[in-house]
């Protein structure tokens, strides 16, 4: 399996100090509606297993909503205690969009990105690549457009020193057919990615991807060493009340435990979502302790990616609070 070292590589080479010590606090009086944090050095605190990254859908809002600069993530994730960045592709829409992804402003994206991430001393992680079409749709001339649109993204990530591009499996409802769309899918794109030492990850997103049993034979059945999956704490509506409306509430829910468990072996990357929290600080549908097990069971010492989705808290305070109850959870299991 080709993975990059600092995949395997220790938490210790990366991590450091930073987070554990200065960046390992806790929230304190709002002033303003605006979290104040105190930098504080928590001695109890052991360092973890994995590595700290975050994710951009994590600060969409800023960038959809408020017009906050996509090209500010390097310096928002340093300042919030992270060393890895995974960028979604959709964040640098409509430039992106608007030039066709012509190879000029592909070129300029990675030259802007590699800079900030210089400049911030961090690490590019992987590339979260949306709305470029469907890879498990049944019409092969469709699968392979999106082939090729996925192309772009696999260069894109390799000259940004990333290890992978997160894709979706979307396409046929029917099982039989998503395996066998998918399985073209994939293995047409990890072949093209193999030689540039880029992964192609599935996360459970929604649909079939978030059956976790179906999706690990789909790897099983790929069994390539450059197409593994992206384990997400929290993805596992398979099908909504109305397929329309992602608001709508879930009607079929896969158990989450259980599929984690079940991608955790072809896992070259893992999100650690986040929705709301009680008053201790814990994630209020999802025991983070006991996924950080079933993480560090798989043998899995990588970067964990920071996802918040929830309305409660602002970006910024949910993204602190999801990072420190991943070092509180993953101190219960040192």
């Amino acid at each position: 399996m080709k993975r990059r070292n600092f995949i395997q590589s220790s938490s210790k080479a990366g991590l450091g100090i930073s987070i554990m010590g200065v960046y390992a606090c806790k929230e304190q009086k709002k002033t303003g509606g605006e979290a104040e944090e105190s930098a504080e050095t928590v001695d109890d605190v052991s360092e973890p297993f994995f590595k700290l990254s975050l994710a951009q859908w994590s600060i969409h809002k800023m960038i959809m909503q408020d017009g906050v600069d996509p090209y500010t993530f390097a310096e928002k994730a340093k300042e919030w205690g992270f060393t890895g960045l995974e960028y979604v592709s959709q964040l640098y829409n409509p430039e992106l969009e608007e030039a066709g992804y012509s190879e000029e402003a592909m070129a300029a994206f990675v030259e802007k990105s590699n800079a900030e991430a210089k400049k911030h001393g961090l690490e590019n992680v992987l590339i979260m690549i949306d709305r470029q079409g469907d890879l498990a749709v049944n019409d092969e001339k469709e699968r392979n457009e999106t082939v090729e649109k996925h192309k772009k993204w696999v260069d894109a990530a390799a000259a940004m020193g990333c290890h992978s591009i997160r894709v979706n499996l979307n396409g046929s409802p029917v099982p039989e057919e998503w395996k066998k769309n998918s399985v073209d899918g994939l293995t047409k794109l990890a072949t093209y990615a193999k030689d540039k030492n880029i992964n192609i990850l599935v996360e459970n997103h929604g649909g079939l991807s978030s059956n976790g049993a179906l999706l690990a034979d789909v790897m099983e059945s790929v069994n390539m060493d450059n197409c593994g999956t992206l384990p997400d704490f929290g993805n596992f509506c398979i099908r909504r009340n109305d397929p329309t409306d992602w608001r709508s509430g879930c009607a079929e829910m896969y158990d989450i435990y259980k599929g984690v468990r079940e991608l955790m072996p072809h896992a070259k990357a893992v999100s650690a979502k986040s929705h709301n929290f009680d008053t201790a600080g814990n994630e209020t549908e999802i025991d983070y302790v006991k996924m950080l097990k079933i993480v560090k069971d798989a043998g899995y010492t990588g970067y964990i990616g920071v996802e918040y989705e929830g309305s409660e808290m602002s970006e910024k305070e949910g993204i602190i609070a999801t990072r420190e109850l991943l070092l509180k959870a993953a101190n219960t299991l040192s």
